[in-house]
Protein backbone atom coordinates (compact mmCIF):
# COMPACT_ATOMS: atom_id res chain seq x y z
CA UNK A 1 0.00 0.00 0.00
CA UNK A 2 1.37 3.39 -0.92
CA UNK A 3 1.74 6.18 1.63
CA UNK A 4 -0.65 8.35 -0.35
CA UNK A 5 -3.61 6.06 0.16
CA UNK A 6 -5.40 5.47 3.45
CA UNK A 7 -8.65 3.45 3.25
CA UNK A 8 -10.26 5.26 6.18
CA UNK A 9 -9.75 8.73 4.64
CA UNK A 10 -11.79 10.09 1.70
CA UNK A 11 -9.82 9.45 -1.49
CA UNK A 12 -10.01 13.07 -2.67
CA UNK A 13 -6.68 12.79 -4.46
CA UNK A 14 -7.88 10.00 -6.75
CA UNK A 15 -5.69 10.48 -9.86
CA UNK A 16 -7.46 11.48 -13.05
CA UNK A 17 -7.26 9.28 -16.14
CA UNK A 18 -5.20 8.26 -17.98
CA UNK A 19 -2.90 6.52 -15.49
CA UNK A 20 0.74 7.56 -15.47
CA UNK A 21 1.77 3.92 -15.75
CA UNK A 22 1.94 2.16 -19.10
CA UNK A 23 -1.26 0.13 -19.16
CA UNK A 24 -0.84 -1.22 -22.70
CA UNK A 25 1.50 -4.00 -21.61
CA UNK A 26 2.23 -6.95 -23.92
CA UNK A 27 -0.15 -9.17 -21.94
CA UNK A 28 -2.91 -6.54 -22.10
CA UNK A 29 -2.45 -6.05 -25.85
CA UNK A 30 -2.61 -9.79 -26.50
CA UNK A 31 -5.82 -10.11 -24.50
CA UNK A 32 -7.25 -6.98 -26.15
CA UNK A 33 -6.88 -8.64 -29.55
CA UNK A 34 -8.81 -11.71 -28.38
CA UNK A 35 -11.50 -9.62 -26.69
CA UNK A 36 -11.94 -7.32 -29.67
CA UNK A 37 -12.33 -10.32 -31.98
CA UNK A 38 -15.03 -11.81 -29.73
CA UNK A 39 -16.92 -8.50 -29.55
CA UNK A 40 -16.73 -8.08 -33.34
CA UNK A 41 -18.16 -11.59 -33.80
CA UNK A 42 -20.98 -10.77 -31.38
CA UNK A 43 -21.75 -7.59 -33.28
CA UNK A 44 -21.73 -9.49 -36.56
CA UNK A 45 -24.08 -12.19 -35.27
CA UNK A 46 -26.57 -9.53 -34.28
CA UNK A 47 -26.53 -8.14 -37.79
CA UNK A 48 -27.33 -11.45 -39.53
CA UNK A 49 -30.61 -11.76 -37.63
CA UNK A 50 -33.52 -10.32 -39.65
CA UNK A 51 -35.11 -8.59 -36.66
CA UNK A 52 -32.66 -7.73 -33.88
CA UNK A 53 -35.52 -6.46 -31.71
CA UNK A 54 -36.59 -10.06 -31.06
CA UNK A 55 -33.36 -10.64 -29.12
CA UNK A 56 -32.47 -7.40 -27.41
CA UNK A 57 -34.87 -7.39 -24.48
CA UNK A 58 -34.29 -11.06 -23.73
CA UNK A 59 -30.54 -10.51 -23.34
CA UNK A 60 -30.94 -7.16 -21.58
CA UNK A 61 -33.26 -8.65 -18.95
CA UNK A 62 -30.63 -11.30 -18.20
CA UNK A 63 -28.00 -8.57 -17.79
CA UNK A 64 -30.40 -6.65 -15.55
CA UNK A 65 -31.04 -9.71 -13.40
CA UNK A 66 -27.35 -10.55 -13.07
CA UNK A 67 -26.31 -6.96 -12.38
CA UNK A 68 -28.92 -6.66 -9.66
CA UNK A 69 -27.83 -9.99 -8.17
CA UNK A 70 -24.34 -8.56 -7.68
CA UNK A 71 -26.00 -6.01 -5.38
CA UNK A 72 -27.86 -8.81 -3.55
CA UNK A 73 -31.13 -8.00 -5.33
CA UNK A 74 -32.16 -11.56 -6.12
CA UNK A 75 -35.20 -12.65 -8.08
CA UNK A 76 -36.04 -15.44 -10.52
CA UNK A 77 -36.06 -15.35 -14.29
CA UNK A 78 -39.68 -16.49 -14.33
CA UNK A 79 -40.75 -13.68 -11.99
CA UNK A 80 -38.97 -11.11 -14.15
CA UNK A 81 -40.47 -12.26 -17.44
CA UNK A 82 -43.94 -12.55 -15.92
CA UNK A 83 -43.72 -9.06 -14.44
CA UNK A 84 -42.51 -7.68 -17.74
CA UNK A 85 -45.48 -9.16 -19.58
CA UNK A 86 -48.36 -9.09 -17.09
CA UNK A 87 -50.41 -6.20 -15.77
CA UNK A 88 -50.27 -7.04 -12.10
CA UNK A 89 -49.57 -5.04 -8.97
CA UNK A 90 -48.09 -8.11 -7.27
CA UNK A 91 -44.46 -7.59 -8.23
CA UNK A 92 -41.77 -8.20 -5.62
CA UNK A 93 -39.38 -5.29 -4.92
CA UNK A 94 -36.39 -7.31 -6.18
CA UNK A 95 -38.15 -7.97 -9.46
CA UNK A 96 -39.08 -4.31 -9.81
CA UNK A 97 -35.41 -3.44 -9.31
CA UNK A 98 -34.43 -5.62 -12.27
CA UNK A 99 -37.08 -4.05 -14.49
CA UNK A 100 -35.87 -0.58 -13.49
CA UNK A 101 -32.32 -1.58 -14.46
CA UNK A 102 -33.62 -2.58 -17.88
CA UNK A 103 -35.48 0.72 -18.16
CA UNK A 104 -32.37 2.71 -17.19
CA UNK A 105 -30.21 0.87 -19.72
CA UNK A 106 -32.71 1.42 -22.52
CA UNK A 107 -33.04 5.07 -21.54
CA UNK A 108 -29.29 5.59 -21.67
CA UNK A 109 -29.01 3.78 -25.00
CA UNK A 110 -31.74 5.87 -26.59
CA UNK A 111 -30.26 9.10 -25.21
CA UNK A 112 -26.91 8.22 -26.77
CA UNK A 113 -28.60 7.71 -30.13
CA UNK A 114 -30.08 11.21 -29.86
CA UNK A 115 -26.86 12.79 -28.61
CA UNK A 116 -23.67 10.69 -28.43
CA UNK A 117 -22.41 12.12 -25.14
CA UNK A 118 -21.77 10.04 -22.03
CA UNK A 119 -21.79 12.57 -19.19
CA UNK A 120 -22.69 13.26 -15.57
CA UNK A 121 -26.24 14.29 -16.41
CA UNK A 122 -26.86 10.95 -18.09
CA UNK A 123 -25.29 9.07 -15.16
CA UNK A 124 -27.66 10.88 -12.78
CA UNK A 125 -30.69 10.22 -14.97
CA UNK A 126 -29.85 6.52 -15.10
CA UNK A 127 -29.43 6.17 -11.33
CA UNK A 128 -32.70 8.04 -10.78
CA UNK A 129 -34.48 5.48 -12.94
CA UNK A 130 -32.70 2.63 -11.12
CA UNK A 131 -33.61 3.96 -7.71
CA UNK A 132 -36.98 5.48 -8.67
CA UNK A 133 -36.16 8.66 -6.80
CA UNK A 134 -34.53 12.05 -7.32
CA UNK A 135 -31.06 10.84 -6.28
CA UNK A 136 -28.19 13.08 -7.19
CA UNK A 137 -24.48 13.39 -6.53
CA UNK A 138 -23.42 12.55 -2.97
CA UNK A 139 -23.48 15.76 -0.97
CA UNK A 140 -22.83 14.53 2.58
CA UNK A 141 -19.88 12.76 4.24
CA UNK A 142 -19.94 9.32 5.79
CA UNK A 143 -19.97 6.92 2.84
CA UNK A 144 -17.57 4.03 3.43
CA UNK A 145 -17.09 0.66 1.77
CA UNK A 146 -16.78 -2.03 4.41
CA UNK A 147 -16.01 -5.73 4.56
CA UNK A 148 -19.45 -7.21 5.20
CA UNK A 149 -18.04 -9.97 7.36
CA UNK A 150 -15.66 -8.00 9.59
CA UNK A 151 -16.93 -4.43 9.32
CA UNK A 152 -13.42 -3.27 8.36
CA UNK A 153 -13.37 -0.13 6.21
CA UNK A 154 -11.68 -1.10 2.95
CA UNK A 155 -12.32 2.08 0.96
CA UNK A 156 -13.58 5.60 1.57
CA UNK A 157 -14.60 7.33 -1.67
CA UNK A 158 -14.08 11.03 -2.34
CA UNK A 159 -16.22 13.49 -0.38
CA UNK A 160 -17.68 16.87 -1.27
CA UNK A 161 -20.14 17.39 -4.12
CA UNK A 162 -17.84 19.85 -5.90
CA UNK A 163 -14.91 17.43 -5.65
CA UNK A 164 -17.02 14.58 -7.02
CA UNK A 165 -18.40 16.69 -9.87
CA UNK A 166 -14.91 17.80 -10.85
CA UNK A 167 -13.78 14.16 -10.93
CA UNK A 168 -16.78 13.21 -13.06
CA UNK A 169 -16.01 16.09 -15.43
CA UNK A 170 -12.47 14.73 -15.81
CA UNK A 171 -13.92 11.29 -16.45
CA UNK A 172 -16.25 12.68 -19.14
CA UNK A 173 -13.30 14.28 -20.91
CA UNK A 174 -11.41 11.01 -20.84
CA UNK A 175 -14.38 9.00 -22.16
CA UNK A 176 -14.54 11.27 -25.22
CA UNK A 177 -10.78 11.61 -25.70
CA UNK A 178 -8.56 9.85 -28.18
CA UNK A 179 -5.47 8.85 -26.24
CA UNK A 180 -4.39 6.04 -28.56
CA UNK A 181 -5.59 3.21 -26.35
CA UNK A 182 -7.97 0.57 -27.63
CA UNK A 183 -11.53 1.38 -26.46
CA UNK A 184 -11.70 -1.92 -24.57
CA UNK A 185 -8.69 -0.94 -22.47
CA UNK A 186 -10.27 2.46 -21.94
CA UNK A 187 -13.46 0.75 -20.77
CA UNK A 188 -11.53 -1.03 -18.00
CA UNK A 189 -10.02 2.30 -16.89
CA UNK A 190 -13.37 4.11 -17.03
CA UNK A 191 -15.11 1.40 -15.02
CA UNK A 192 -12.47 1.54 -12.30
CA UNK A 193 -12.63 5.33 -12.17
CA UNK A 194 -16.40 5.54 -11.93
CA UNK A 195 -16.58 2.94 -9.17
CA UNK A 196 -13.77 4.71 -7.28
CA UNK A 197 -15.48 8.09 -7.53
CA UNK A 198 -18.62 6.34 -6.22
CA UNK A 199 -20.70 9.43 -7.00
CA UNK A 200 -24.05 8.28 -5.58
CA UNK A 201 -25.27 7.22 -2.16
CA UNK A 202 -26.58 3.99 -3.74
CA UNK A 203 -26.72 2.36 -7.16
CA UNK A 204 -23.08 2.95 -8.15
CA UNK A 205 -22.40 -0.67 -9.15
CA UNK A 206 -25.45 -1.02 -11.36
CA UNK A 207 -24.93 2.41 -12.90
CA UNK A 208 -21.28 1.56 -13.58
CA UNK A 209 -22.29 -1.63 -15.39
CA UNK A 210 -24.80 0.31 -17.47
CA UNK A 211 -22.01 2.75 -18.37
CA UNK A 212 -19.89 -0.20 -19.58
CA UNK A 213 -22.54 -1.15 -22.12
CA UNK A 214 -23.23 2.44 -23.14
CA UNK A 215 -19.49 3.01 -23.60
CA UNK A 216 -19.31 0.06 -25.98
CA UNK A 217 -22.20 1.32 -28.08
CA UNK A 218 -20.84 4.89 -27.99
CA UNK A 219 -17.57 3.65 -29.49
CA UNK A 220 -19.30 1.50 -32.08
CA UNK A 221 -18.15 -1.80 -30.58
CA UNK A 222 -21.77 -2.99 -30.38
CA UNK A 223 -24.92 -1.92 -32.19
CA UNK A 224 -27.03 -2.70 -29.13
CA UNK A 225 -26.15 -3.14 -25.44
CA UNK A 226 -26.33 -6.94 -25.46
CA UNK A 227 -23.06 -7.98 -23.80
CA UNK A 228 -24.02 -10.07 -20.77
CA UNK A 229 -21.01 -8.98 -18.65
CA UNK A 230 -22.57 -9.13 -15.20
CA UNK A 231 -22.69 -12.94 -15.31
CA UNK A 232 -18.88 -12.99 -15.41
CA UNK A 233 -18.63 -10.56 -12.50
CA UNK A 234 -21.02 -12.68 -10.41
CA UNK A 235 -18.97 -15.79 -11.09
CA UNK A 236 -15.74 -13.95 -10.19
CA UNK A 237 -17.06 -11.46 -7.65
CA UNK A 238 -14.34 -11.76 -5.00
CA UNK A 239 -11.63 -11.25 -7.60
CA UNK A 240 -13.47 -8.22 -9.01
CA UNK A 241 -13.45 -6.39 -5.67
CA UNK A 242 -9.91 -7.46 -4.81
CA UNK A 243 -8.49 -6.16 -8.08
CA UNK A 244 -10.39 -2.88 -7.73
CA UNK A 245 -8.77 -2.38 -4.34
CA UNK A 246 -5.31 -3.27 -5.64
CA UNK A 247 -5.50 -0.59 -8.32
CA UNK A 248 -6.39 1.91 -5.60
CA UNK A 249 -3.75 0.82 -3.11
CA UNK A 250 -0.88 -0.11 -5.44
CA UNK A 251 -1.78 1.29 -8.88
CA UNK A 252 -1.65 -2.34 -10.05
CA UNK A 253 -3.46 -1.85 -13.33
CA UNK A 254 -2.51 -4.86 -15.42
CA UNK A 255 -4.41 -7.58 -13.46
CA UNK A 256 -7.52 -5.37 -13.35
CA UNK A 257 -7.46 -4.63 -17.07
CA UNK A 258 -6.85 -8.29 -17.90
CA UNK A 259 -9.80 -9.25 -15.67
CA UNK A 260 -12.16 -6.90 -17.51
CA UNK A 261 -10.83 -7.86 -20.95
CA UNK A 262 -11.12 -11.57 -20.17
CA UNK A 263 -14.68 -11.03 -18.93
CA UNK A 264 -15.53 -9.22 -22.15
CA UNK A 265 -14.10 -12.04 -24.27
CA UNK A 266 -15.85 -14.82 -22.35
CA UNK A 267 -19.22 -13.12 -22.15
CA UNK A 268 -19.09 -11.95 -25.78
CA UNK A 269 -18.58 -15.57 -26.81
CA UNK A 270 -21.34 -16.80 -24.50
CA UNK A 271 -23.76 -14.10 -25.67
CA UNK A 272 -22.90 -14.84 -29.31
CA UNK A 273 -23.62 -18.54 -28.79
CA UNK A 274 -26.86 -17.75 -27.00
CA UNK A 275 -28.00 -15.43 -29.79
CA UNK A 276 -27.18 -18.08 -32.37
CA UNK A 277 -29.21 -20.53 -30.27
CA UNK A 278 -32.15 -18.14 -30.25
CA UNK A 279 -31.84 -17.68 -34.00
CA UNK A 280 -31.79 -21.44 -34.58
CA UNK A 281 -34.77 -21.93 -32.29
CA UNK A 282 -36.67 -19.21 -34.15
CA UNK A 283 -36.02 -20.98 -37.46
CA UNK A 284 -37.08 -24.32 -35.96
CA UNK A 285 -40.26 -22.77 -34.55
CA UNK A 286 -41.07 -21.12 -37.87
CA UNK A 287 -40.77 -24.53 -39.55
CA UNK A 288 -43.01 -26.22 -36.97
CA UNK A 289 -45.62 -23.48 -37.15
CA UNK A 290 -45.59 -23.40 -40.97
CA UNK A 291 -46.17 -27.16 -41.02
CA UNK A 292 -48.68 -27.55 -38.18
CA UNK A 293 -50.69 -24.32 -38.13
CA UNK A 294 -53.54 -23.51 -40.53
CA UNK A 295 -52.42 -21.06 -43.20
CA UNK A 296 -55.00 -18.61 -41.87
CA UNK A 297 -53.10 -18.50 -38.55
CA UNK A 298 -49.43 -18.74 -39.54
CA UNK A 299 -47.38 -15.62 -40.16
CA UNK A 300 -43.70 -14.88 -39.75
CA UNK A 301 -44.61 -11.76 -37.73
CA UNK A 302 -46.62 -13.86 -35.26
CA UNK A 303 -43.76 -16.30 -34.62
CA UNK A 304 -41.15 -13.54 -34.32
CA UNK A 305 -43.35 -11.85 -31.71
CA UNK A 306 -43.07 -14.97 -29.55
CA UNK A 307 -39.31 -14.37 -29.37
CA UNK A 308 -39.39 -10.80 -28.09
CA UNK A 309 -40.01 -12.21 -24.60
CA UNK A 310 -40.63 -15.71 -23.30
CA UNK A 311 -44.17 -14.70 -22.29
CA UNK A 312 -46.74 -13.23 -24.62
CA UNK A 313 -50.45 -12.47 -24.36
CA UNK A 314 -53.45 -11.45 -26.42
CA UNK A 315 -52.74 -7.73 -26.07
CA UNK A 316 -49.27 -8.14 -27.55
CA UNK A 317 -50.79 -9.48 -30.76
CA UNK A 318 -53.35 -6.68 -30.78
CA UNK A 319 -50.70 -3.98 -30.21
CA UNK A 320 -48.60 -5.32 -33.10
CA UNK A 321 -51.56 -5.32 -35.48
CA UNK A 322 -51.41 -9.09 -35.96
CA UNK A 323 -55.01 -9.74 -34.93
CA UNK A 324 -57.96 -8.37 -32.98
CA UNK A 325 -58.60 -9.73 -29.49
CA UNK A 326 -60.87 -12.66 -30.28
CA UNK A 327 -58.76 -13.80 -33.21
CA UNK A 328 -55.55 -13.28 -31.21
CA UNK A 329 -56.91 -15.59 -28.52
CA UNK A 330 -57.56 -18.27 -31.13
CA UNK A 331 -54.03 -17.87 -32.54
CA UNK A 332 -52.42 -18.34 -29.13
CA UNK A 333 -54.57 -21.37 -28.35
CA UNK A 334 -53.58 -22.91 -31.69
CA UNK A 335 -49.91 -22.32 -30.87
CA UNK A 336 -50.41 -24.04 -27.53
CA UNK A 337 -52.14 -26.97 -29.21
CA UNK A 338 -49.05 -27.70 -31.33
CA UNK A 339 -46.69 -27.45 -28.34
CA UNK A 340 -45.01 -24.09 -29.02
CA UNK A 341 -46.66 -22.23 -26.13
CA UNK A 342 -47.94 -23.15 -22.68
CA UNK A 343 -50.65 -21.07 -21.02
CA UNK A 344 -50.51 -19.86 -17.43
CA UNK A 345 -52.88 -17.67 -15.39
CA UNK A 346 -51.12 -14.70 -13.80
CA UNK A 347 -53.48 -12.46 -11.87
CA UNK A 348 -56.44 -11.83 -14.15
CA UNK A 349 -54.49 -12.47 -17.33
CA UNK A 350 -53.53 -15.53 -19.28
CA UNK A 351 -49.88 -15.52 -20.35
CA UNK A 352 -48.41 -17.89 -22.91
CA UNK A 353 -44.87 -19.13 -22.32
CA UNK A 354 -42.49 -19.96 -25.15
CA UNK A 355 -41.05 -22.85 -23.15
CA UNK A 356 -38.06 -23.62 -25.37
CA UNK A 357 -36.99 -19.97 -25.46
CA UNK A 358 -37.33 -19.71 -21.68
CA UNK A 359 -35.22 -22.84 -21.20
CA UNK A 360 -32.55 -21.50 -23.55
CA UNK A 361 -32.38 -18.15 -21.75
CA UNK A 362 -32.21 -19.60 -18.27
CA UNK A 363 -29.94 -22.64 -18.66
Amino acid sequence: MTAKYDPIKPYNNLPALPPKANVATPAVLRQTTRSARAVAELKGVGRIIPNQAILIDSVILQEAQASSEIENIVTTSDAIYQAFSANTGKVAPATKGVLWYREALWYGFNRLKERPVLNTNLFVECVQILKQNSAGIRNAPGTKIQNQSTGEVIYTPPEGEDVIRDMLADLERYIHSEDGLDPLIMLALVHYQFESIHPFFDGNGRTGRIINLLFMTLHGLLDYPVLYLSKYIIENRAKYYRLLREVTSDQDWEPWILYILTGIEETANQTRDQILGIRDLLEETLGTARKDLPSSVFSKELIELLFEQPYTKIQHLVNCGIAKRQTASVYLQKLESIGILKSQKVGKEVLYLNTKLFNLLTK
